[in-house]
Protein backbone atom coordinates (compact mmCIF):
# COMPACT_ATOMS: atom_id res chain seq x y z
CA UNK A 1 0.00 0.00 0.00
CA UNK A 2 1.21 2.76 -0.81
CA UNK A 3 0.85 6.41 1.63
CA UNK A 4 0.44 9.82 1.92
CA UNK A 5 3.88 10.75 3.19
CA UNK A 6 6.06 12.57 1.50
CA UNK A 7 9.48 11.30 1.30
CA UNK A 8 13.14 13.55 0.84
CA UNK A 9 16.18 11.44 -0.45
CA UNK A 10 18.91 13.68 1.19
CA UNK A 11 21.66 12.80 -1.46
CA UNK A 12 24.39 14.92 -0.47
CA UNK A 13 28.26 14.30 0.87
CA UNK A 14 31.58 15.65 0.33
CA UNK A 15 33.32 11.92 -0.33
CA UNK A 16 35.60 11.99 2.38
CA UNK A 17 34.31 9.00 4.70
CA UNK A 18 34.64 5.95 2.26
CA UNK A 19 38.15 7.11 0.64
CA UNK A 20 39.53 6.38 -2.19
CA UNK A 21 36.02 4.86 -3.28
CA UNK A 22 34.16 7.37 -2.95
CA UNK A 23 35.45 10.81 -3.74
CA UNK A 24 34.31 14.70 -3.79
CA UNK A 25 33.20 14.17 -7.22
CA UNK A 26 31.42 10.78 -6.76
CA UNK A 27 30.48 10.17 -3.54
CA UNK A 28 29.39 6.97 -1.64
CA UNK A 29 25.69 7.69 -1.67
CA UNK A 30 26.64 6.82 -5.96
CA UNK A 31 28.55 4.09 -5.19
CA UNK A 32 27.52 0.18 -5.92
CA UNK A 33 29.15 -1.51 -3.04
CA UNK A 34 29.21 -5.24 -2.00
CA UNK A 35 28.88 -6.21 -5.53
CA UNK A 36 25.33 -5.07 -6.37
CA UNK A 37 24.37 -3.48 -9.61
CA UNK A 38 22.11 -1.00 -7.52
CA UNK A 39 23.71 2.38 -5.94
CA UNK A 40 23.19 3.72 -2.12
CA UNK A 41 20.92 6.15 -4.11
CA UNK A 42 19.15 3.62 -6.08
CA UNK A 43 18.62 1.41 -3.09
CA UNK A 44 17.14 4.34 -1.61
CA UNK A 45 14.50 5.18 -3.92
CA UNK A 46 13.34 1.89 -4.38
CA UNK A 47 12.69 1.86 -0.52
CA UNK A 48 11.28 5.26 -0.56
CA UNK A 49 9.51 3.77 -3.86
CA UNK A 50 7.55 1.39 -1.24
CA UNK A 51 6.00 3.65 0.87
CA UNK A 52 4.82 6.80 -1.63
CA UNK A 53 4.75 8.24 -5.27
CA UNK A 54 5.82 11.65 -3.92
CA UNK A 55 9.34 11.45 -3.95
CA UNK A 56 11.97 14.18 -3.68
CA UNK A 57 16.02 14.17 -4.03
CA UNK A 58 17.99 17.25 -2.61
CA UNK A 59 21.53 17.41 -4.15
CA UNK A 60 23.91 19.99 -4.29
CA UNK A 61 24.89 21.80 -7.78
CA UNK A 62 28.16 19.36 -7.95
CA UNK A 63 26.41 16.07 -7.86
CA UNK A 64 23.07 16.56 -9.13
CA UNK A 65 23.76 15.66 -12.65
CA UNK A 66 24.73 12.14 -11.35
CA UNK A 67 22.11 11.78 -9.30
CA UNK A 68 19.59 12.82 -12.06
CA UNK A 69 21.39 9.87 -14.17
CA UNK A 70 20.90 7.06 -11.43
CA UNK A 71 17.32 8.01 -10.57
CA UNK A 72 15.88 9.07 -14.69
CA UNK A 73 12.61 8.48 -13.85
CA UNK A 74 11.77 11.07 -11.92
CA UNK A 75 10.30 14.83 -12.87
CA UNK A 76 12.60 17.52 -13.56
CA UNK A 77 10.92 19.00 -10.33
CA UNK A 78 11.38 16.31 -7.85
CA UNK A 79 15.29 17.62 -7.85
CA UNK A 80 15.91 19.78 -5.32
CA UNK A 81 19.49 21.40 -6.15
CA UNK A 82 21.35 23.65 -3.05
CA UNK A 83 24.11 25.85 -4.55
CA UNK A 84 26.86 23.84 -2.42
CA UNK A 85 26.87 21.90 0.70
CA UNK A 86 25.25 23.65 3.78
CA UNK A 87 24.96 20.19 5.85
CA UNK A 88 21.91 18.47 6.67
CA UNK A 89 20.03 21.16 8.63
CA UNK A 90 19.80 23.99 5.61
CA UNK A 91 19.39 20.63 3.47
CA UNK A 92 16.06 20.13 4.99
CA UNK A 93 15.05 23.83 5.21
CA UNK A 94 15.40 24.01 1.42
CA UNK A 95 13.44 20.70 0.89
CA UNK A 96 10.62 21.79 3.21
CA UNK A 97 10.67 25.18 1.38
CA UNK A 98 10.17 23.92 -2.16
CA UNK A 99 7.80 21.55 -0.84
CA UNK A 100 5.72 23.75 1.03
CA UNK A 101 5.10 25.50 -1.92
CA UNK A 102 4.08 22.93 -3.27
CA UNK A 103 1.85 20.45 -1.00
CA UNK A 104 -0.71 20.97 1.52
CA UNK A 105 0.99 21.47 5.16
CA UNK A 106 -0.58 18.98 6.69
CA UNK A 107 0.73 16.54 4.48
CA UNK A 108 3.93 14.16 6.45
CA UNK A 109 7.46 14.25 5.59
CA UNK A 110 9.97 11.80 5.81
CA UNK A 111 13.63 12.47 5.52
CA UNK A 112 16.20 9.67 4.21
CA UNK A 113 20.08 9.36 3.85
CA UNK A 114 20.79 8.54 0.12
CA UNK A 115 24.44 6.75 1.63
CA UNK A 116 22.59 4.34 4.16
CA UNK A 117 22.90 0.73 3.69
CA UNK A 118 20.10 -0.78 4.80
CA UNK A 119 19.48 -4.45 4.84
CA UNK A 120 15.80 -4.88 6.32
CA UNK A 121 13.78 -3.51 3.69
CA UNK A 122 10.28 -4.73 5.27
CA UNK A 123 11.66 -3.54 8.88
CA UNK A 124 12.45 -0.14 7.47
CA UNK A 125 9.13 0.10 5.81
CA UNK A 126 7.19 -0.70 8.46
CA UNK A 127 9.27 1.49 10.49
CA UNK A 128 7.95 4.73 8.37
CA UNK A 129 4.73 3.39 8.01
CA UNK A 130 4.60 3.66 11.98
CA UNK A 131 5.97 6.88 11.60
CA UNK A 132 3.52 8.12 9.11
CA UNK A 133 0.68 6.80 10.51
CA UNK A 134 1.81 8.33 14.56
CA UNK A 135 2.56 11.88 12.90
CA UNK A 136 -1.15 11.94 11.14
CA UNK A 137 -2.98 11.16 14.63
CA UNK A 138 -0.42 12.47 17.20
CA UNK A 139 0.47 15.54 15.19
CA UNK A 140 4.13 15.16 16.60
CA UNK A 141 7.36 15.17 14.56
CA UNK A 142 8.35 11.32 14.56
CA UNK A 143 12.49 10.34 14.54
CA UNK A 144 12.99 6.84 13.39
CA UNK A 145 16.51 5.78 13.39
CA UNK A 146 19.10 3.72 15.87
CA UNK A 147 18.87 4.53 19.91
CA UNK A 148 22.38 5.85 20.32
CA UNK A 149 24.40 3.78 22.77
CA UNK A 150 26.96 6.73 23.34
CA UNK A 151 27.92 10.43 22.37
CA UNK A 152 29.40 10.82 18.75
CA UNK A 153 30.21 14.06 17.26
CA UNK A 154 30.40 12.12 13.86
CA UNK A 155 27.30 12.08 12.68
CA UNK A 156 25.59 15.49 12.08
Amino acid sequence: MIGVMIMVIIAGGSGSRLWPLSTPDYPKQLLKINGDELSLLQHTYQRAKQLTDQIYVVSEVGHIGHVKEQLSELSEDAFIIEPGRRGTANCIIAALAYIGERHNADEPIAFTHADHYIRDTAGFTHSFRVAEDTTATEKRIVLVGVEADHPATGFG
